[in-house]
């Protein structure tokens, strides 16, 4: 049924001078149920993009914010100013390294300030830490999830079009009693349009899932080492504090 498509997609191109492939005209003669198609795919479409674009601008600024974040707070901690980095790090709202660096260092100075609070500072230090990194890795995520969905279901959407294309191609041939390309027009370019339109909606929803994907792992890998040499930070403090006691 594929390869018959091709073919009448060839032969309307052939006579391209007695069929008029305007869209205006086009969406005119479609039937309601490719015309629901469509629109689910434009409804798809369109919530891609915002994605798309919601994503973007917040990678772009938690990158931006933590280039300018890691080297005031390495500044602040190397003079042992933990109240100075809590205080940088809530400047930075908008960076993965601030939100996760702010947890560890409010919870180390939380036991240092108060006998009251049970455990080990170093151990509390770290599952706050890790919290927080799961927080911040399911922010960062946000609405990815959906491009994936997008991307496996657009075309079969657009499948379900060209079946209802073809079926009324089909339908024209019995109405009209003549296999001409009259008769088989308005239900191949219903066919051909849904098919179109669902790869344009999965293929870019697939490419920026994999783009956005690849980048959520660079920043957990950022977010995983700033974790990692705040903690050996917070021992080697407990040390000097321990030996100067």
């Amino acid at each position: 049924m594929l390869l018959q498509t091709q073919v009448w997609a060839f032969l309307l191109l052939q006579e391209g001078g007695a069929i008029s492939f305007d869209l205006v005209s086009m969406w005119n003669q479609m039937g309601w149920l490719a015309k629901a198609v469509v629109i689910i795919l434009f409804i798809m479409s369109a919530w891609s993009i915002g994605v798309m674009i919601d994503r973007l601008l917040a990678y772009k600024a938690a990158r931006d914010q933590s280039r300018q974040f890691a080297p005031a707070v390495a500044g602040a901690l190397r003079e042992g100013k933990l109240d100075e980095a809590i205080k940088i790090a809530d400047r930075y709202k908008k960076s993965h390294l601030a939100k996760v660096v702010v947890a560890g260092l409010q919870e180390f100075r939380a036991h240092q300030m108060s006998s009251d609070i049970p455990g080990d500072e170093i151990e509390a230090s770290r599952r706050a830490l890790e919290r927080a990194e799961a927080i911040v890795h399911a922010e960062l995520k946000r609405g990815v999830s959906s491009l994936a969905t997008i991307g496996s279901t657009g075309p079969f959407v657009g499948l379900f079009g060209t079946v209802v294309g073809i079926i009324n191609a089909f339908k024209g041939i019995s109405t009209e009693k003549s296999t001409g390309l009259g008769a088989v027009a308005g239900g191949i370019s219903e066919a051909l349009v849904t098919t179109a339109f669902g790869l344009f909606v999965a293929i870019p929803a697939v490419m920026m899932f994999n783009y956005f994907t690849n980048r959520v792992e660079a920043f957990d890998v950022e977010m995983g080492n700033s974790s990692s040499e705040l903690i050996d930070y917070f021992l080697k403090r407990s040390q000097k504090a321990s030996a100067g006691k």
